[in-house]
């Protein structure tokens, strides 16, 4: 078993912050503590940059105070690891940070709500705002224009750092008439431009149909808060079916030529193959955790592998070599200690399982949770199980085409659609090539796209032998299902159904309502 803390239930205290930091022994809590300095002197650096701009933000955007808990969000994300565990989660968490410092950065420079110079709005005119969900490869053939993912910075992120951070444009957009039931994630999208809290920048805006009816209809409200020319990228959603991609392609080089006529750039082939190289060594990074991780001796795991893929993805973009380079050190490290495990024979953790479907945004470090209480390493998620094909390289039809299907097959959309196969028969695949006996199967409550399978998730997970564990939430909004309801899913289901004792009991109640 690997080595634990205990009594971790008891660093709560029902408000925001934990009553103290985590003791994890000398060596382990000065790297932790030395993350935690390296954490808040980038975030000092940032503010220094950019005096006037951040104090005006932090003004006038309720979200940004949401970045001055980054230190709180990888400790959350860390919390209970030792030793190679640890440092894999926090430097893979810190990478997610780092993207996230460079779209403030940008918003900083270029928002002409906070930004008044005629340099910010010279800037401003080289941006081209993305949809969040769609990510900006892109971009790649366009280097001298700057690509920004209009609401992740503003609602998406501070969703994952805060769980309060949703609730104002919740509730905005559903004063404004918005239903109750919808899903909270359009639903902030739309009620942050209903309280005008989007940075008023970039040229034009690239608008996306993913993954689902409720973004779309969220992008008519953004489209009319930006008010600037938009280009809606529609991608097929019955992706399986080879004759769309004709379509796809279409529609990427009218995309690619409505950029270039709103910015005045041509679209540089050469730079989007550098690109394409570039996504193709990420790819084969990931594939890389997954082989190790379907063994015995499992490395990175849990939100650290979930939540890097997901900013390396759809945030990144591979517009930088930050990611590529991070992933050849990880990956080095990774190799070393998986071979001293090895020699060892030592299995970490007692169960082995998978995690499916949409995720809450308020607890993504609900897998770390687990592992800590019950001894359940998540091996993989389906919110990291994103594109990973391989772009062609040197042609630039099949280059095209490549590039449909990863978009395609983005956050929140590859396995939840295209047919129930991509959900359905792709779990147990997934389930038999990780050698998983636990599946946590979120269920969103306010959404509609995943509910009409739970009677087969349910019946063929029992065929399987595979103990199937439903965890409600409500994506961002945990007024809806709280963190500590859905803890009691699993701590029943461990209870009563495999009889077993937790490995922290102070982990099974405990008050984080109020906890950032």
């Amino acid at each position: 078993m690997a080595k634990v803390s205990k009594n971790l239930g008891d660093l709560y205290n029902g408000k925001m912050a934990l009553k103290r930091r985590e003791w994890r022994g000398f060596k382990d809590t000065f790297f932790d503590f030395g993350r935690w300095l390296v954490c808040y002197g980038t975030l000092g650096k940032l503010f220094l940059s950019h005096p006037i701009a951040m104090t005006r933000a932090l003004f006038r955007y309720r979200w940004m105070s949401s970045y001055l808990t980054a230190a709180a969000f990888v400790d959350r994300h860390t919390l209970g690891l030792r030793g190679n565990e640890l440092r894999y989660a926090s430097q893979e968490m810190w990478m997610t940070v780092l993207a996230c410092i460079d779209m403030v950065n940008v918003i900083l420079k270029g928002d002409s709500n906070i930004n008044h110079s005629k340099k910010a709005a010279k800037f401003s005119k080289k941006i081209v705002l993305f949809d969040e969900m769609m990510p900006i490869q892109l971009m790649g053939g366009f280097p001298n224009l700057v690509p920004l993912p209009a609401q992740q910075i503003p609602v998406f992120i501070p969703s994952e750092m805060d769980q309060q951070s949703s609730m104002p444009y919740i509730d905005a957009v559903e004063n404004y008439g918005l239903p109750a039931d919808a899903c909270p994630l359009p639903a902030s999208e739309a009620g942050c431009a209903i309280l005008g809290a989007y940075p008023r920048i970039g040229k034009c805006f690239i608008s996306s149909s993913m993954p689902c009816d409720g973004s779309l209809m969220a992008s008519c409200y953004q489209e009319r808060f930006f008010n600037m020319p938009t280009y809606p990228l529609g991608l097929p959603v019955r992706f399986n079916e080879p004759e769309v991609q004709t379509y796809a392609v279409k529609d990427i080089k009218k995309c690619i030529k409505f950029i270039e006529d709103q910015t005045g750039e041509t679209f540089d082939w050469d730079a989007y193959f550098v690109v394409a190289k570039r996504y193709n060594k990420e790819s084969e990074a990931i594939l890389e955790k997954w082989d190790i991780n379907k063994t015995k001796y499992p490395q990175i795991c849990g939100p650290a592998l979930t939540l890097y893929r997901m900013c390396e993805f759809q945030i990144a973009g591979s517009m930088t070599d930050k990611f590529a380079n991070h992933d050849k050190k990880m990956n080095k490290l990774m190799m070393k200690n998986y071979e001293k495990d090895v020699k060892k024979g030592v299995q970490k953790h007692k169960h082995r399982a998978i995690a499916w479907a949409c995720p809450a945004h308020y607890y993504s470090n609900f897998s770390f949770w687990a592992q800590n209480c019950w001894d359940i390493q998540v091996l993989v998620d389906m919110e990291c199980m994103l594109s990973y094909h391989m772009f062609d390289e040197s042609d630039r039809e099949a280059t095209l085409v490549d590039l449909a299907f990863s978009y395609e097959r983005m956050a929140m959309r590859s396995h939840t659609n295209g047919g129930y196969a991509n959900v359905l028969d792709e779990l147990w695949k997934v389930c038999k090539d990780f050698d998983a006996n636990i599946v946590f199967m979120y269920s969103h409550v306010s959404c509609k796209i995943m509910a009409g399978l739970q009677g087969l998730f349910e019946d063929q997970a029992r065929e399987r032998g595979i103990h199937l564990i439903w965890i409600d939430h409500d994506l961002m909004d945990p007024r809806t299902v709280s963190r500590k309801d859905m803890r009691s899913k699993v701590n029943r289901y461990m209870s009563t159904v495999l009889r077993e004792e937790p490995l922290d009991p102070s982990l099974v109640d405990f008050d984080d309502e109020k906890t950032w």
